[in-house]
């Protein structure tokens, strides 16, 4: 069991959870409803799927903050309550897990282009600063900054983590130009290293993006590139639109296939991210024993 995040820097290769958002609204989250203000309202549901990642084998669970910084929460007229809703985020989890795993604030993007104008940059540190602040206070191990596609955005964020002597994990997502590989806002492997490894943070990788079939290339280009651990959370392959609805048809067997070649070249900490269940980190677990 880990008894902290530098745990994390030994040379073997540990588990994430999965996708958290289509676990909620298994429990009953309406579309449209922010994910962030079920860590107030709905805690025992928020805290039903921490515990079942935990179950599944999950060395380290994300806390349900990854909409949470003020500027998501404006949009729900929830902006005022960013403070307590990260710090119940990270409360939830680490009650959930009760001290078998880790637990980290999860750290998503503004929603707002910097490049486009849309958002001041002291604006969007700010509101990183805030998140990160909480998290602190209430006894994370550590943050996951994730899902990010602009590299001035990401750097805010890094910066905010580290400001708070946070141990820090820094992702984006490679889903895009004619190889995928760079992200929505062109972004290379190369520009995203050098700004994980300017910010002196911890652990670099990407998620979420494309299907895990395509992330032993990622893979191997993170490897490459740097010497820091590297952190790969994937989607359960490339989704099919069925009756309307957006649908991941990977089976966890074949998802812990690929997951366990990731951990062959070296990837130090494997998760899920969209269409993935515990039932696919329960499957890695086994493919992948402690």
């Amino acid at each position: 069991m880990l008894k902290n995040a530098k745990d994390l820097l030994q040379d073997r290769t540990f588990l994430s959870d999965g996708g958290f958002g289509t676990e909620l609204f298994k429990r009953g989250l309406g579309v449209g409803d922010s994910t962030a203000r079920w860590n107030d309202i709905e805690p025992a549901k928020v805290q039903e799927v921490h515990a079942a990642y935990a179950d599944a084998g999950s060395d380290i669970v994300l806390a349900n903050t990854f909409g949470a910084n003020r500027i998501v929460l404006k949009g729900y007229g929830l902006e005022l309550e960013a403070e307590k809703l990260n710090r119940l985020g990270v409360q939830n989890a680490r009650k959930a897990v009760n001290g078998r795993a880790l637990v980290f604030g999860d750290m998503g993007p503004t929603g707002k282009m910097i490049a486009m104008g849309d958002i001041d940059p002291e604006e969007a540190y700010k509101a990183f600063l805030e998140q990160a602040a909480a998290f602190k206070a209430a006894g994370a191990d550590g943050v996951c900054v994730e899902t990010m596609g602009d590299v001035d955005e990401f750097k805010l964020a890094l910066d905010a983590c580290k400001e708070n002597g946070l141990f820090t994990v820094g992702c984006m997502s490679f889903d895009s130009g004619k190889d995928r590989d760079r992200t929505l806002m062109g972004v290379t492997y190369d520009q995203m290293i050098e700004a994980a490894e300017e910010a002196e943070i911890d652990i670099l990788g990407a998620n979420c993006g494309v299907g895990i079939e395509e992330y032993v290339k990622i893979a191997q280009a993170l490897l490459k590139g740097t010497r820091l651990p590297v952190w790969i959370k994937a989607n359960a392959g490339l989704p099919i639109i069925e009756n309307g609805k957006t649908v991941y048809k990977m089976a966890p067997e074949k998802f812990a296939e690929y997951a366990l070649a990731l951990k062959k070249l070296g990837v130090r900490v494997i998760g899920g991210c969209c269409g993935t269940a515990p039932e696919h980190i329960r499957a890695v677990r086994r493919a992948i024993p402690r």
